[in-house]
């Protein structure tokens, strides 16, 4: 694909995108937004979830008041319930002062909660009430406060599967998935790259000065390869590239390696002609096997690097072990 192609062009909200499944998307949020009903937000890791909640939140009747995010992958369960529903002083260790509850910080806002496959069993019950009651309890023994703020909920996780398993209950699965919206895989648009690139390419331009562009080898190169890591990991890629490279003009060889070496079907065919089709799966296993065996078994490095969570390279290893 020429460079000519890689003219920036933004869906709604900021959001990039043009695709047919971008399209879609932005037709259901644009129906969304201006419900108070929850919404789940589905997609896998850096598919742009709390971008989307934003852009939600933004453009409904709550745009006016504050827009609460909480990540319940990267905090303790004292600690989300700290940030969900406020606590008192002492209610747990290291709450050394009191913290406002969701109707002192979000009376009539939105409140995100990333990663809700997460939320402990226990919170759940209390999302659930202040879901269906408009009511909510500040850690430790403190009254009851009535709360009006909208909730949008969103995993990576099958929560399906979770309800099954009985980690997820099932009345707060059936109230958060009233409104479902699903952000499509980077691999499920790939004509979007393009405009990605240059979305990220001209804002590291602005802010560094310095004149940035991809060969149509190394622009071909990334359309050919499997993003596991979704939007974050063309993000990153392109940031780790542009740090490491002292040329405005980008070639194959500055990219990361597992990029940079992908098999060429079209150099490996006789005829001229493209050889055998790789599946995209394929594509994006041998992606994750190459970066961990180059950092000599660090999975947690060569999560960051690839730009995906360190549960979803688990889960991949755990998949990728029983089909051999």
């Amino acid at each position: 694909m020429p460079r000519r192609e890689m003219k920036s062009e933004t869906g709604c909200g900021g959001i990039v995108g043009r695709a047919p499944e971008m399209e879609r998307l932005y037709h259901i949020i644009a129906k969304a937004a201006n419900s108070a009903h929850p919404i789940l937000i589905l997609g896998e890791s850096g598919t742009g979830k709390e971008m989307v909640a934003r852009f939600i939140h933004l453009s409904g009747p709550f745009r006016d008041k504050p827009f609460i995010s909480v990540n319940c992958g990267s905090l303790v369960p004292a600690l989300i319930e700290s940030e969900l529903f406020g606590c008192v002083k002492g209610a747990f260790a290291g709450a050394n002062q009191a913290k406002d509850h969701l109707r002192a910080i979000s009376e009539g806002g939105t409140v995100f909660i990333d990663e809700v496959g997460k939320l402990p069993l226990f919170l759940q019950a209390k999302l659930l009430r202040a879901i269906q009651e408009k009511e909510i309890r500040p850690a430790s023994i403190a009254p009851r406060i009535c709360a009006n703020v909208r909730f949008l909920a969103a995993t990576n996780c099958d929560l399906d599967q979770a309800v099954i398993q009985g980690t997820f209950r099932r009345d707060l699965y059936l109230r958060l998935n009233v409104l479902t919206l699903r952000i499509p895989a980077l691999r499920e648009r790939r004509q979007d790259i393009p405009l990605l690139i240059a979305h990220f390419l001209g804002r590291m331009v602005r802010n560094s000065g310095q004149e940035r562009s991809l060969s149509d080898e190394a622009l071909n190169a990334m359309l050919a390869y499997g993003w596991p890591g979704n939007v974050r990991e063309l993000e990153n890629c392109l940031e780790r590239t542009c740090a490491l490279t002292s040329s405005p003009l980008i070639q194959t060889r500055d990219l990361p390696w597992g990029i940079a070496n992908l098999p060429n079907p079209e150099a490996s065919s006789g005829n001229g002609r493209a050889g055998k089709i790789i599946p995209m799966a394929e594509l994006e296993k041998q992606t994750i096997l190459r970066a961990i065996a180059e950092l000599n078994g660090d999975k947690l490095q060569a999560a960051r690097l690839l730009g995906i969570g360190k549960t979803t390279l688990y889960r991949k290893l755990r998949c990728y072990a029983l089909q051999a």
